[in-house]
């Protein structure tokens, strides 16, 4: 089915809106109530009273929310293009635990507290976790099937996830500190992080951006790409770093979150068809749509404790999760 241009456009604008909405939205609601005064007084970084202060708090939650959440689903939708499986997603592949595990390991181990070296352990984690996942896929014949990618992406995430369990369990004190972060959260952002962060998202997201007619062209398969004259090979490694680099940051600033970048590809590909030239920035805005929404809906529904958004994105996830692959009908080849 094609999409026009003016449809795709429009789903975007719409998209802009029902983001600024949810961003007005989360600045505004939480536990405490604030009013219109407080909203306008804490935007310009007033903290003279409780519900000033909240609203200052709020603001970057918010801006970490909309960034984490663009950055998995583009590295999602990056990943399903690359692999040629619809299942493919930084959670699934193992990414995200790889990433986990080497944060885990570099605070437990070498002492990274710092950001940018959380981050830098986080990629490298994440990159080591796809090339393994893809190459264990790749065995056998038909080579990396979704289902065969499925299954050794799921195996490795439940390894890394026994890991990280057995290098936190003993250390108490990092257990504690960590817990939050293990489920996955935007609670605890601030301005430090986020111009930290937001450098190395953007390089991520610029890669997948200009790799856009490739992965237009990967997905007709390796051979016709390359009688396209597209180098298979380079786009798929370039794209595939891009991917990588989106989801291992994105862990290290807010922990681990699950099926963001399954559901939201999914969906945006209904909307505006397969070009990625328009389904990538459609993601992004959509993926920043759920995480905050998930974030505003863990905060109004826990009476004095906030829920973190990777519960709530699970709750969401899973059975979307479950009537993808009954949709897609995916079985071994």
């Amino acid at each position: 089915m094609r999409h026009p241009v003016t449809v795709r456009t429009l789903w975007l604008v719409a998209g802009g809106a029902v983001l600024i909405i949810l961003v007005v939205l989360s600045v505004s609601f939480g536990m405490r109530a604030v009013s219109l005064s407080d909203i306008l007084a804490g935007l310009a970084g007033h903290e003279e009273t409780l519900g000033r202060a909240a609203v200052v708090k709020r603001v970057p939650r918010t801006v970490l929310a909309v960034l984490v959440g663009a950055a998995l689903a583009v590295s999602g939708a990056a990943m399903q293009a690359v692999t040629r499986n619809p299942l493919a997603d930084p959670g699934i592949l193992g990414v995200t635990n790889g990433a986990s595990l080497a944060v885990v390991l570099g605070l437990a181990f070498l002492g990274v507290t710092s950001a940018w070296g959380q981050i830098a352990v986080a990629v490298v984690g994440a990159s080591a976790a796809a090339v393994f996942v893809y190459a264990v896929g790749s065995l056998g014949r038909g080579g990396a099937t979704p289902l065969k990618l499925t299954l050794a992406g799921a195996a490795t995430s439940a390894a890394f996830a026994s890991l990280i369990s057995a290098v936190m369990l003993p250390r108490v004190e990092l257990l504690q500190a960590w817990q939050s972060w293990q489920i996955g959260g935007v609670g605890g952002a601030d301005w430090t992080k986020i111009a930290v962060v937001v450098p190395v998202l953007a390089a991520g997201a610029l890669i997948c951006a200009a790799c856009a007619r490739g992965l237009n062209s990967l997905a007709l398969g390796d051979d016709l790409a390359a009688g396209l004259g597209e180098r298979v090979l380079r786009t798929r490694l370039i794209s595939a770093l891009g991917a990588v680099v989106l989801a291992g940051a994105a862990t290290a600033i807010a922990g681990p979150i699950g099926f963001v970048g399954l559901v939201i590809p999914h969906l945006c590909r209904m909307l505006v068809g397969t070009d990625h030239r328009w389904l990538l920035p459609l993601s992004a805005m959509a993926g920043a749509v759920l995480l905050l929404a998930a974030d505003i809906v863990g905060r109004l529904i826990a009476s004095e404790e906030e829920i973190q958004v990777g519960i709530v994105t699970a709750v969401i996830g899973a059975p979307i999760f479950i009537w993808i692959v009954r949709r897609q009908k995916v079985r071994e080849l």
